[in-house]
């Protein structure tokens, strides 16, 4: 049967680029459907930043993307992690994790998402076999035994072996295959923001633990850090309300004066935190990647790391199947992906659960025990460098690409 692509990838924000790159380098014809419009080259920064673990780098670097990212990104030399009140600085108990404790360089990367969409869009105009459309969405999907089909809203239809969707945690890829969600609200409201700071952050991330939530003072390029700010519904749909002072004046109990005065820079966001699961990350001819899978909270900055392993495992599974002469898209092939993720996932995001619980609260036993744990773990070397290699992203089984080796 004739196809438009073997591949149609729905969502074009951070996943699904990487899932194209990766699935054309290993010969496979590919359509990115994307609903934003071609980004603006020069685009200001807008505040938003994320934190690549070593082995998401690794992926963006196998695919080509990295060259070009590398000197816009803030290397993350340490980690430090406490417990904490507003206005009360940290408690004498706490986490401190060294790049020099591993052997993979950097523990990580800080990128702007504006850096990291332009690397994207450069590699996609260079790249073999993917098709990239901008400013248009799907309307409509049909499944049949052969193909996998989809309507834009301008009209076009798709035809392809299999249907990707990378659409988010409302995906609508999901939606229309029947696939449900299982989840919860944590009553907890993300800021986000940036600041310019006086001093200079030496490369150092932040978690401070509050009672409403944690907050995650994050190092870019210069003296500037990225802000990740949890608190209750209510507290931050009114700080949000705010003008820039009094944003500020709410902002400084909780990060304190260690990197001198600060100042904003970029647009300030928001957005709700919860838990969502999708029942399947894959249907007849058709499978999820990222936030359509699996939403997680923020508390560990893991979700696009979540969503590069999806990457590089369903790019490997497809790989693979293709130079086997599989059909790609049977459920034999699917669940050789699922198998490889869901548990991954679903593990980590019942882990980062139960850490929000723990500790987004002021309960004073809960509070001793927990500074005591801390302090346990960042006196025994062993543990502690277990945890740095779970947070680059080095543990259980990697695809190639998050091994930095092409498939």
């Amino acid at each position: 049967m004739c196809h438009d692509a073997d591949i149609l990838i729905v969502g074009g924000g951070l996943n699904g680029p990487a899932l194209a790159l990766a699935l054309a380098q290993g010969g496979l014809q590919v359509t990115l459907i994307d609903a934003a419009p071609a980004p603006n080259a020069q685009a200001p920064f807008d505040g938003r930043a994320y934190s690549l673990a070593v082995a998401s780098r690794r992926l963006l670097g196998a695919v080509g993307v990295w060259p070009a990212l590398a000197d816009a990104a803030q290397p993350i030399a340490r980690i430090k992690t406490s417990d904490g009140r507003p206005g009360e600085g940290a408690a004498p108990w706490f986490l401190h994790f060294d790049q020099d404790e591993i052997e993979d360089g950097p523990m990580g990367h800080m990128v702007e998402d504006r850096h990291l969409r332009a690397a994207y869009r450069a590699a996609l105009a260079g790249a073999d076999g993917v098709t990239h459309r901008t400013g248009v969405r799907v309307s409509a999907q049909e499944i049949t035994p052969e193909a996998a089909r989809v309507t834009l809203d301008d009209g076009t239809r798709l035809s392809a072996r299999l249907v990707v969707g990378c659409d988010g945690r409302e995906s609508a890829t999901a939606a229309r295959a029947g696939i449900g969600r299982t989840g919860w609200r944590y009553g907890q409201t993300g800021l986000v923001c940036a600041v310019a700071h006086e001093a200079p952050h030496e490369g150092i991330a932040h978690q401070f633990f509050m009672p409403a939530g944690p907050l995650a003072i994050l190092p870019l390029t210069g003296r500037r850090s990225s802000i990740v700010w949890t608190e209750t519904d209510a507290t931050a749909e009114a700080i949000h309300g705010l003008d820039a002072e009094g944003y500020l004046a709410a902002l400084r109990p909780r990060f304190g004066d260690f990197l001198g005065g600060i100042r904003l820079v970029g647009a300030r966001a928001r957005f709700p935190l919860s838990l969502s699961l999708a029942q399947s990350y894959v249907a007849p001819r058709l499978a999820l990647v990222g936030d359509a899978a699996h939403g997680v909270h923020p508390i560990a900055g893991q979700g696009l790391n979540l969503g590069l392993r999806d990457v590089g495992a369903l790019a490997e599974v497809l790989i693979e199947a293709a130079r086997r002469g599989e059909d790609i898209a049977v459920p034999a092939v699917l669940e050789r992906y699922q198998r490889w993720r869901r548990f991954d996932t679903t593990a980590l995001a019942l882990g980062m659960d139960a850490v929000n619980r723990l500790f987004s609260n002021d309960n004073p036993l809960l509070r001793l025990g927990r500074d005591l744990g801390m302090g346990l773990v960042g006196a025994a070397p062993g543990l502690r460098r277990g945890l740095i290699r779970e947070a680059a992203g080095l543990t259980g089984t990697l695809p190639k690409l998050l091994q930095g080796r092409p498939n």
